[in-house]
């Protein structure tokens, strides 16, 4: 009896090891293999239509189509290949570029900072092991929320760096970054001139998080910015900054408070930079509030500022170069699910200077995205900024687009 049940056991062991097919299932190894192969292809393409209003120019239309294009390899002894091309198409070119020589370039034009580019977007070598990451060539860098380092991903053309960058999580619980970046390639593209052109540098960058205690992340940053081409020199700046997130009686917390020296156009001045925001969920909706604040003079020239002080992106110029008086941002998002799995979030904000105010005037931004699957994700997204100051123009933008990743 037991040798009868030890051969029926093997024989359905037999039976389960065979496919519907009838033939062997493969062994863990040979599907690992199958499913990392030496050379993976990617794909990213966006088809967006803009429609941009600045005062004192005219209207705006930009029907571009975005492809990146690349491969990644398999690690092997750790090391690993990613190369990426990036190449915008403009269909429909009533538009002003963003900078002098790229194409479309009309002054009268409002500003749509998506130009025709044929570039390589990223080309790098990686390494893999000992707890850190190494990346040796043209890459994306992003830390944090990308108020200082970003790569301007909601523009057609990313902002990529030519750079050597390494991630280290040795000591559990602290995740350490360092950049050395030689040259930055911003989002005008190889054929802009001045200073939009690509901007040789000496920059350095170091940035610290520590998720050890439960419930909260402590981080902090310094980037020391200097650029070597002529056109460039006001971008320069050195920044030191610290922030905490966390959880606290059902509010998800965030604060971050940074001192720039060098700031301004001149480099001559210093500056305080503070943002706080809490979030509260309320089942599937959320509501957000929160404050931004620059003193007068402080630049963010690597950030991604579309994601900050609205979607209308009429104080980003200023905010880049910090050839503003101060710019203090008091804002409130609600994001809700609506129908057809549909994600729609508002947001309205209040514009000061050195105070929080009105006196630079209100923006409301509204975003409307539905994920189909894995690789469809629709965008509708409206910005609207009013002011009466000087220093800024009343900007309305309308875009709608379709995203593809492979």
């Amino acid at each position: 009896m037991k040798s009868q049940t030890i051969a029926s056991l093997l024989a359905l062991a037999a039976a389960t090891a065979v496919t519907r097919a009838g033939t062997p299932a493969p062994s863990p190894e040979i599907a690992a293999a199958k499913e990392a192969p030496w050379i993976t292809p990617t794909l990213d393409v966006r088809l967006r239509y803009e429609f941009a209003d600045i005062d004192g120019l005219d209207p705006a239309h930009a029907l571009t189509i975005r492809e990146r294009i690349g491969f990644k390899t398999k690690a092997w002894a750790g090391f690993s290949l990613v190369a990426e091309g990036e190449f915008t198409q403009a269909l429909v070119d009533d538009y002003h570029g963003g900078a002098p020589g790229v194409d479309p370039f009309d002054p009268r034009n409002s500003v749509i900072a998506d130009p025709e580019t044929e570039e390589l977007n990223q080309a790098y070598l990686q390494y893999s092991g000992f707890d850190t990451t190494l990346k040796l060539g043209r890459q994306r860098i992003v830390y944090d929320n990308a108020a200082f380092i970003g790569n301007v991903v909601w523009r057609q053309n990313e902002q990529t760096y030519d750079a050597i960058s390494l991630v280290n999580t040795s000591v559990p619980g602290l995740t350490l970054n360092y950049a050395y970046i030689d040259e930055v390639h911003r989002i005008f593209g190889e054929d802009a001139t001045g200073i939009f052109e690509n901007a040789p540098s000496e920059i350095h960058l170091l940035n610290a998080s520590y998720a050890g205690i439960k419930g909260v992340t402590l981080g902090g940053y310094i980037y020391l910015m200097d650029f070597k081409d002529a056109g460039s020199t006001g971008w320069d700046n050195d920044t030191f900054g610290v922030s905490a997130k966390g959880s606290l009686a059902g509010l998800l917390l965030h604060g971050e408070l940074a001192w720039q020296d060098k700031a301004g156009p001149l480099n001559n001045e210093e500056g305080l930079y503070a943002h706080f925001h809490a979030t509260k969920a309320f089942g599937p909706q959320t509501l957000t509030v929160g404050v931004e604040h620059l003193d007068a003079g402080v630049q963010t020239p690597l950030a991604t500022l579309h994601a900050f002080n609205g979607y209308a992106d009429a104080t980003d110029a200023r905010r880049l170069a910090g050839t503003h008086g101060g710019l203090t941002d008091t804002y409130a998002s609600f994001m809700v699910p609506v129908f057809w799995g549909m994600k729609w979030t508002n947001s309205a904000h209040v514009f000061g200077d050195n105070a929080i105010g009105n006196d630079l005037g209100f923006g409301f931004d509204s975003v409307l995205a539905k994920k189909f699957d894995d690789h469809f994700t629709a965008i509708a997204k409206l910005g609207y900024f009013d002011t009466s100051d000087a220093l800024y123009k009343s900007t309305t933008r309308v875009s709608v687009e379709l995203n593809y990743t492979f």
